[in-house]
């Protein structure tokens, strides 16, 4: 639990008090390499905080194409958010990739700490907005970036993540093949 305080407190300050009464809201769970948290047709109930591991997000399409929409690893938030906040059954899946504990935290405790201390309600939408921007920003690269600049942009910001995720996924991110990708790193190297 002092990882979650020391993430919140990225953002904003919390006392002792707070904290112990911050804390009752999150249950821990470890989480085995390949298991799945959320499955397309479930109901995403909990939001994520990942304490330890990797994860990825991804849903199908109608012919079975995993698209990935996060990796996700120490200190980032996941779910299936459209599941979440509307209470309705999951589209996404979300699978661990290396083994680790991650915090769960359901709509309603959100709901109810955010009135409990008002401070948490500034830190879930900090957390919320940063999430929109990057996610945001993947979408214009996916759009206006050659692959070459996806790759660049990927490695510059997640570089301990290109030596821990099967390349076949990072391509799949990227929108590129698996050979295009394999030109791209060896070009980069």
């Amino acid at each position: 639990m002092e990882k979650l305080r020391k993430h919140i407190e990225e953002i904003i300050p919390v006392t002792d008090e707070e904290f112990e009464s911050i804390k009752p809201f999150f249950t821990i769970r470890k989480v085995l390499k390949n298991q799945y948290l959320i499955s397309q047709g479930d109901e995403a109930k909990y939001e994520y905080i990942i304490v330890s591991g990797i994860f990825r997000v991804f849903y199908l399409d109608d012919d079975g194409k995993e698209h990935i929409v996060q990796f996700a690893t120490e200190n980032w938030w996941m779910s299936d958010y459209i599941s979440y906040f509307n209470q309705k059954p999951a589209n996404m899946y979300v699978v661990c990739m290396e083994a680790g504990e991650v915090l769960c935290l359901t709509l309603e405790g959100r709901e109810k700490l955010s009135i409990a201390l008002h401070k948490m309600e500034h830190f879930f939408r900090v957390k919320l907005t940063k999430g929109y921007i990057a996610l945001q920003q993947r979408i214009i690269s996916l759009l206006s970036n050659k692959p070459e600049q996806r790759y660049k942009e990927f490695a510059n910001l997640y570089p301990n993540l290109m030596q821990k995720i099967p390349k076949k996924y990072i391509a799949e991110y990227l929108g590129v093949s698996r050979e295009t990708l394999s030109r791209l790193y060896s070009g980069n190297k």
